[in-house]
């Protein structure tokens, strides 16, 4: 409202034109500025609604997110998990597999040293069964010759 309003008088008081008027001037501004508060507030609600649905819709793809992040993570530590038991399984069975070919290797000596032996027996049966021939060969020839 601007100011004070001053009346024209009249025979028992104020003009009633005038105050009328004047009242209903100042009821078309209330009105007038009701009516764009409202409009304001029916905005804000507005506003506040679809605010409020972001903020649900982010709210709810945050809580999505950190599920995911946490089922991840989960995977993750499972995996590395299993990866250090498949590792720790393998180690295992490679020096298994060492010792069983070490006792292998142990075995194919132990038979590779009683063929040597066997070879040099042998050996040595060979060189005296060819001298026994070889005598047996020079006394046929001496007897052929005389």
């Amino acid at each position: 409202m601007s100011g004070e309003k001053i009346f024209s008088t009249s025979f028992f008081g104020y003009n009633k034109k005038d105050v009328n008027s004047y009242l209903e001037k100042i009821n078309k501004e209330y009105e007038d500025k009701l009516k764009v508060k409202e409009r304001e507030i029916v905005d804000i609600k507005t506003q506040y609604r679809d605010m409020k649905n972001k903020y649900d819709e982010i709210s709810k793809s945050l809580s999505e997110i950190k599920e995911n992040r946490e089922r991840v993570a989960n995977a993750l530590i499972t995996a590395q998990e299993q990866a250090q038991n498949i590792i720790e399984e393998a180690k295992k069975k490679a020096v298994d597999e060492k010792k069983k070919l070490e006792q292998q290797v142990e075995k194919e000596k132990e038979k590779l040293v009683d063929i040597k032996q066997e070879l040099k027996v042998l050996k040595v049966e060979v060189v005296g069964t060819l001298k026994k021939y070889e005598g047996q060969l020079s006394d046929f020839i001496k007897e052929e010759k005389t």
